[in-house]
Parts: C-alpha cells; structure tokens; sequence
C-alpha cells in the first residue's frame, strides 16, 4: 500500500487487484473528455472514501472524472471476463469502454475500486467505441445513488460529467463519465473466463483473492471456498430480497452483470414498478421476458449455479446442490422480513405470508401506484382514512377486506399509531425513482441545464423524508407515460 497526494488529501492506495498479474487485466489510459462540465456529484459517496464535499468541486476532481488526468503513480487497468448473456455463453467480454482507476482504502481500512465509465477504447471493446453517453450515464449515477438510499446494496456514483463529443447510438448522443465506487468489480463472469478457458491456476488465484479481500470470515471455515460460495448466494439472496420488495427491474441479470460482492451492477434498462405488475419487462431487446420482474429471484439462482460450476474443483457437487437449494428459502426469509418491515407488522405471525400475497394479488388488479400504497398505509392516522383507496380501485371489496384485516395485524389493541407510523415511514419512501422523472432531467441535460439532474439527486438520496416544494416527485407517473421499455445502448 503506497500513500499520493490528490488534491491536498492523502489517499492510501492498494493495488490488490494488479497484483494478480497480467492474466487478468490490461494496462490502459482513459480518453479525456473534451471541455468537459460537470453534471452532478454526490457527497454522500464521496463519504465512503472519507473525501470532503470541497474536494469534489475541485478542477483536479473534474479532470480525473473526465479522463484527463489519472492519480500520480498508479496505471488504470481494463478488466478481462465472459458472461452467460441472456443464457448464451459469450467466451470473452471485459471491460470494453471502462478502466479501474484505482483501489483505495480508507480510514476503515475497507477497499474501494474506482472505476471510471465512457473512459474510451480498450482491448475488450470489440466492435464498440469506448464511449457511454449522457442518457445512461445520468440514470446510473441516479439509480445507484437511490437504491443505497433505500439500503438495498449496490455499487455507488461519485460524479457524471458531460461534454459536447458526439457519439452515435440509436441517435446522435454526447458522449459522458461515470466515476463510480464499488467494494468490487469482480463478477461472475470473471470465474467463468478462467474455467472454461481452462486457465485453473488463475482461477484459484482469482478464488483466493476475492476469499481474501471480500470474504475474510470464510478464511477460517473447514473448507474456506465452500463457505465463501454459501456467503455470496446469501448476499445475492439478500440483494434479490431488496429489488423484489421495493419493486425494482433490473432488466439484463446476466453473469458479466451480477456482483461477486452481491451488489447491484451495471445499471441498464432498470425501473421501478409503477402499477404491481409481475411479469413486467422492463428491456426492450428481453423478447422472451427473461429477466422480468417475477423471474428475477429464479435468474439469481441460474446466474449462482452459473457460477457454482466454476467451483467443483475446489468444493464437492453435493455441498454446492446444498448450497443452491437453500437459495430460494433464504430470499424469501429476507423478502418477507423487509415486506413486514414495510406493512408494519411487528414480530412474526403465521398469516404473515398470506397477507401479503393477498395484497400483491390485489394491487395486481387494483392498478394501485405499488410503492405509493405502502406510503399511504404509512400515513393513515387509522384505517377509515384508507378506505376511500378500496372504492375508487376496481376490487373495492376485496381492498376493504384485506385493510381491515392489516390494520387488526398492525395495530392490535394498545399499539402507539404513531410509533407505527414512524416505523413505516422509514422503510416506505415518499419518492421513488420513477423513468418519467429521470427523463425529464435527462432531457434538461442535453440542454446543457444539469440542475433538474442535481435536485432530482438531491430528492432521491433522502427518499423517505418529506420536504416543502418536492411535491411533483412524490406523484406516480401519468398513466399514458408508464412502463415505457428500455433499450440496453449507453
């Protein structure tokens, strides 16, 4: 570990992924961005490093993130990977437009990768140009900001940065950074380059170094590797957990796309569900609905035994199986704790599932807003006040049965109203990270007006609090704007 100054600041870096040597990795330099305007940041990443707010309105800062600088002494480096991509094996991908800039420990002594977006050509870009646009720079840096907010684990944005360099996508784009923060960028697909590819010494070695770095309290298990295998479904499991119960499409769960650290990666065509609709697709290139919304739980468990085939040299088959079979009961035990969190339902009770399944069967043929309901069932000072809900949607009987019925298992007799409220509160946001708002500020981008990009930011990071003057943020989307699929260029 060697410590640089940047920007007045000592920064303790550690190349512990270079290390691995050459087989893994290619030393790059990032493509500057031409006068280059900074688009947003976010202070609340740059507390994980332990950087001060001041520090990221610096012209140093705005260099690193539009690739014309990098920090003094240490080579960025492009990832090499494959990936089972929309259950298709592709042999080769790695990292074809980003550069790991550096890893950094803070005062924690946690290791966080700094990995740069749009930083042009790599040896890995195969046909395409190094290049990420605005458009999809804007939405990554807002969802992973948002989904930290909600406590759902994912990879972090430091700063976007725009430029006026055109770059052809379906139209004529401005080609943008994304610096953003992850604990790691290793993926299941970087397993799968080394297994199939027969390349076993470095898969250890890669096994080894994720089991140090990422993993430490397997290092003490009989067997180390199939602890680590049983820890990272556990996260996974954790993670699907979060996106199921807030309501949160990824849109391509491919292996090159899921976290060996069971974060959210790569954010693409993602959305939030507007109406409760299971089979929602959110990709337009997903013809088939593969990574729909009700599939997402049973692609993490294809993507895991994906990964699991790339451990049977060093773990038995039949403690991986163990392992795999007791995903889906740990996503749901996770799952329904946050469900209960978010409906207020103290303790467990064994009609707990039931409930909500109703619910979900009902909001599936209310056409209820999914994320405002819960924010309503927050706010109600008793239940009358909800009922109104149940008469305007088309299942009135069915709503009034089922609130009646959670406000019994909510609020049993003694309970403080307000406690409740204030509990529900915290886990149900006020707004939520709808496409319709992240258009809008996308749009005032391409002008050149990063302000609407800056407050929606600044809205979607404190998402549960409610503020004068953020109204419009808290409303669902018109019904004519829902829904909207999403391509995967950027």
């Amino acid at each position: 570990m060697n410590t640089m100054d940047f920007c007045g600041l000592q920064l303790h870096a550690d190349d512990a992924f270079a290390r691995l040597g050459a087989y893994f990795s290619v030393r790059v330099r990032p493509r500057p961005l031409p006068e280059p305007r900074m688009v947003a940041v976010s202070p609340q990443a740059a507390t994980l490093l332990d950087w001060p707010q001041q520090l990221l309105q610096q012209p140093e800062f705005l260099a690193l993130v539009a690739g014309q600088a990098v920090f003094e002494g240490i080579e960025p480096l492009a990832m090499v990977y494959a990936g089972h991509q929309f259950g298709g094996y592709t042999p080769q991908l790695g990292d074809g437009r980003g550069q790991l800039l550096a890893q950094l420990r803070n005062s924690k002594g946690e290791l966080w990768d700094l990995h740069l977006k749009g930083a042009g050509l790599t040896p890995f870009s195969r046909d395409g140009d190094g290049c990420a646009v605005l458009r999809s720079s804007i939405r990554e840096f807002m969802a992973s900001e948002h989904l930290a907010a909600l406590g759902i684990r994912t990879t972090r944005a430091l700063a976007v940065v725009d430029s006026d360099m055109p770059v052809r996508r379906e139209l004529t784009e401005t080609a943008a950074t994304l610096l953003r923060l992850a604990r790691s960028h290793v993926r299941f697909g970087h397993f799968e380059y080394f297994y199939y590819t027969r390349q076993y010494e470095q898969l250890h070695q890669l096994m080894d170094y994720v089991l140090e770095q990422h993993y430490p309290e397997c290092q003490t298990a009989e067997n180390p590797m199939q602890a680590m295998f049983a820890a990272i479904s556990q996260r996974t499991a954790e993670l699907l957990a979060g996106w199921q119960a807030y309501g949160f499409c990824h849109g391509v769960m491919n292996t090159d796309n899921m976290s060996i650290v069971g974060e959210t990666l790569d954010y693409g065509p993602f959305a939030f569900l507007e109406r409760y609709q299971p089979g929602y697709v959110c990709n337009s290139s997903d013809i088939g609905g593969r990574y729909a919304f009700n599939r997402q739980e049973e692609m993490a468990e294809w993507n895991l035994t994906a990964l699991g085939q790339t451990f049977t040299g060093r773990v038995e088959l039949d403690a991986l199986r163990e392992t795999l079979a007791q995903f889906e009961p740990l996503q749901s035990g996770f799952y329904l704790r946050l469900m209960r969190a978010r409906l207020g339902l103290v303790g467990g009770e064994a009609g707990d599932q039931a409930l909500i399944e109703r619910l979900l069967r009902i909001l599936q043929t209310a056409e209820l807003d999914y994320n405002g309901f819960f924010r309503q069932l927050s706010d109600a000072d008793d239940v009358e006040q909800l009922l109104p809900l149940a008469a305007s949607c088309v299942v009135p009987a069915d709503l009034e049965q089922w609130l009646q019925d959670w406000w019994a298992r909510a609020m049993p007799a003694g309970s403080d109203n307000h406690s409740r409220q204030q509990a529900m509160q915290a886990v149900n946001p006020l707004y939520v990270l709808r496409n319709s708002l992240i258009q809008e500020a996308i749009e005032a981008a391409h002008r050149q007006d990063y302000q609407p990009v800056q407050k929606l930011h600044q809205v979607m990071s404190q998402p549960f609090v409610a503020r004068p003057g953020f109204e419009r943020y808290a409303r669902p989307t018109a019904p004519e704007r829902q829904g909207w699929p999403l391509s995967c260029s950027s």
